[in-house]
């Protein structure tokens, strides 16, 4: 018996080390230009726009999941999640990144009025968006995560969030909109925030705060990692660079998802 323990005892180690750790990894990327990489350039599936530098790709390319699958759309709200992205997701699904939320409450357009209007249509615009974060936007999410758990009951679901978009310690010297415009944005931002990572902990998800991340890289700041005003492609505009995917978003969801 001794000799058998001992035999197995110094087998062990050998049979860790050639089991591969991710052996049992099946990765799902869902959500919308955020996680789909809009704005990081090298895109591939037509016009939901999937760069190769978004964070889900930086994971997979690191980790050499055993699946991957990036079904992450531009312009996608939780329902076309819900009817083109879940059908991904299964049973055999061991892990999960969800960036949603800002389309449902349609923050593009707010960002454009902002852009494009007067200070007070920016304010107006930012407040309603908040008022439809906190009263409409948490049952959109529900309905989501519900069905991501049903369909996935073991998975580690990690939802990765918004960053702010300006450096407002900077803003007297930063051309464009005004400090007002731009405080708003990111409160709205923080609004946004706040309301995902709340339904996400009902759930028992992981929720990867990006704010932090891009200090120091936000708009106004001298290395931004978010489009500033894109004239020529305002779809671009307020969207992380590869930079912000690879310096913000992937070591978030790197430390979130363990």
């Amino acid at each position: 018996m001794l000799l058998a323990a001992a035999a197995l005892s110094a087998a062990l180690p050998l049979l860790l080390a050639t089991t591969p750790a991710n052996a049992a990894v099946n990765y799902v990327a869902l959500g919308d230009s955020y996680a789909s990489g809009l704005g990081a350039g090298n895109y591939s599936g037509g016009s939901c726009d999937r760069s190769s530098n978004a964070y889900p790709v930086l994971w997979a390319n690191a980790h050499a999941p055993s699946s991957f699958s990036f079904v992450a759309c531009s312009g996608a709200t939780t329902t076309d999640v819900i009817n083109s992205q879940l059908s991904a997701v299964s049973s055999s699904t061991t892990l999960i990144s969800v960036t949603i939320g800002g389309n449902d409450v349609g923050f593009s357009s707010v960002m454009e009025t902002c852009v494009l209007g007067s200070t007070s249509d920016c304010v107006n615009a930012v407040t309603q968006a908040e008022n439809e974060a906190r009263t409409q936007l948490p049952g959109n999410l529900d309905t989501l995560y519900s069905d991501i758990r049903a369909r996935a009951p073991g998975a580690e679901v990690v939802v990765v969030g918004y960053p702010e978009f300006y450096d407002l310690s900077k803003s007297s010297t930063c051309i464009g909109l005004s400090t007002t415009d731009r405080t708003y944005l990111n409160q709205g931002a923080d609004v946004l925030d706040s309301v995902i990572a709340t339904e996400a902990a009902k759930y028992g998800f992981g929720f990867g705060d990006v704010r932090s991340a891009f200090g120091g890289h936000e708009i106004c700041d001298s290395s931004s990692w978010l489009h500033s005003v894109d004239w020529f492609n305002l779809g671009d505009s307020y969207h992380p660079t590869a930079s912000g995917q690879s310096g913000a978003y992937y070591p978030v969801f790197s430390s979130a998802a363990g």
